[in-house]
């Protein structure tokens, strides 16, 4: 995707204009990181010129002051890795984690406006991108497994449909954090003798570098933010490979309920029985056990995900759509 995947294509030869260089800003925030990509278009397609990347940016898990500080970070660091001064382009479309909403996207959008980033700006939830970026013509569903965990659906007539990204308070099942909670937990459990004595214990222990479960609570209430925590799922993903059955009902769990997410959200355009699949977030992308655990239960359900694309870079599907938004030049 961009100037070396499927969505966009680098010719080398310059780039179209109409007057003036098409420029734009391609954004994916979520809570581990932002990215930001500076394009422009050519005459068969696109080349990204820098790819900036910061913090969070998603304001419902590190405030609002950081996530924008995080925008204009990663912003600036695209324009620099293209060796141009920082100006406003033609569009840039933003896909945000927790922009979901009309007074998040607002917030959002009266930022770029005082940073002065764009001629043309839109604000979206983060997973719209991957269907830009991951499938044909933009349609199909899209499940995002990575700090937290969503599923979002488009059909060919633009209509929506969302489950899951309720937050790790209310929902967020089968994400990175609910994974790694459930793992501490069982490990909380197993040390008091509430549950069997699980592998996973003495993994989640040298992964964090202590000695007894008990060095556990200062861990986590004293220090364990989201992102952090979120990063042992893979520790908990690897004992269920290996055969730890606390680990691998665990495991089990998560991709049934990531399962459930995408279900209802086809369910709810009429998607029918076989749909594409673009899937984003590391535990999906980097982790094919996970992967095909998912997509296991998904087929459990009756249902086909075909085809199936790993999105790596969800910014190439904001670069697509803010291109979008400017003329076709002729």
């Amino acid at each position: 995707m961009g100037a070396n995947g499927k969505n966009g294509k680098h010719h080398g030869n310059g780039y179209t204009k109409t007057g003036a260089e098409q420029l734009v800003l391609g954004i994916d925030g979520g809570g581990t990181s932002t990215i930001v990509l500076l394009a422009a278009r050519t005459a068969d397609g696109w080349k990204a010129l820098g790819r900036g990347e910061a913090g969070p940016s998603n304001r419902h898990a590190v405030g609002t002051s950081s996530a924008l500080a995080a925008l204009d970070e990663a912003t600036t660091r695209a324009f620099t890795a293209a060796g141009r001064s920082r100006q406003p382009v033609r569009a840039a479309c933003l896909g945000l984690a927790g922009a979901g909403r009309p007074g998040d996207q607002e917030i959002v959008r009266e930022w770029a406006a005082r940073a002065k980033l764009a001629e043309a700006v839109d604000v979206i939830e983060d997973a719209a991108l991957l269907l830009a970026a991951g499938t044909p013509n933009g349609a199909g569903v899209a499940i995002v497994a990575g700090t937290g965990s969503m599923a979002f659906a488009r059909c060919a007539d633009g209509r929506t449909a969302r489950s899951g990204g309720w937050g790790p308070l209310l929902g967020d099942e089968g994400s990175g954090y609910a994974i790694a909670l459930a793992g501490l937990r069982a490990a909380a459990r197993s040390a008091d003798g509430r549950a069997p004595v699980t592998p996973l214990t003495d993994r989640l222990l040298a992964a964090l570098g202590l000695k007894r479960p008990q060095e556990l609570v200062g861990v986590v209430y004293r220090g364990g933010d989201r992102a952090s925590l979120a990063a042992l799922a893979p520790v908990v993903l690897e004992a269920a490979e290996s055969g730890d059955p606390v680990a691998d009902s665990i495991v089990r769990e998560a991709a049934s309920e990531l399962a459930a997410a995408a279900a209802a959200a086809a369910r709810a355009l009429d998607l029918g029985a076989s749909f594409p699949v673009a899937l984003a977030g590391g535990l999906l992308v980097s982790g094919p056990g996970y992967r095909e655990r998912f997509l296991a239960a998904l087929s459990e359900r009756g249902l086909t995900a075909a085809p199936v694309t790993l999105v790596r870079e969800p910014a190439e599907g904001a670069v697509r759509l803010a291109l979008d938004r400017i003329s076709v030049p002729s």
